[in-house]
């Protein structure tokens, strides 16, 4: 077993878990917790629906992103990585991340005005600027791999 055997099969089985655990949070546990948010504060009750919605959709988005994932460690394993095939992934991934910080930011925007503890305001603002970051570091990620494969491209006709 080569050296990227030993990294694909454990990360794939990590991503598995992964999203069996999105799909049980995304089906019972986001609406469970805010039907129960509902009824224990029925002043919120009005942010039920809107708060399911947008758990399920922030759960997709990392949903979206293992899959990509998944799809570019085929491209790894059979090293076909650094090809144009795996240009559209990362750019799935790209906009995945995106629409995952946007929606998060909305949030935070809400909330931040409503809350009256700077905790979460400041946790959440924290979170923003790491997905800000991480989409990016994404992009950048994706115009090395846009390199790699045009040099990769190059040599290949030298050769």
């Amino acid at each position: 077993m080569n050296m990227v055997n030993r990294v694909v099969v454990p990360l794939r089985v990590l991503l598995v878990m992964l999203f069996a655990g999105l799909v049980v949070a995304q089906v019972m546990s986001m609406p469970g917790q805010f039907a129960y948010m509902a009824e224990e504060e029925p002043d919120l009750a009005y942010l039920r629906w809107p708060l399911t919605i947008w758990s399920i959709l922030e759960l997709l988005s990392i949903q979206v992103v293992i899959v990509c994932t998944w799809k570019l460690l085929t491209l790894v394993a059979s090293d076909r990585i650094f090809s144009e095939d795996s240009l559209p992934w990362v750019d799935a991934i790209i906009w995945a991340l995106g629409i995952g910080w946007v929606l998060f930011f909305g949030v935070f925007l809400y909330l931040g005005f409503l809350a009256n503890d700077p905790g979460l305001p400041i946790l959440m603002f924290g979170m923003v600027l790491v997905g800000g970051v991480l989409v990016l570091l994404m992009v950048v990620m994706r115009a090395l791999l846009r390199q790699a494969t045009t040099l990769r491209t190059d040599m290949e006709a030298v050769i």
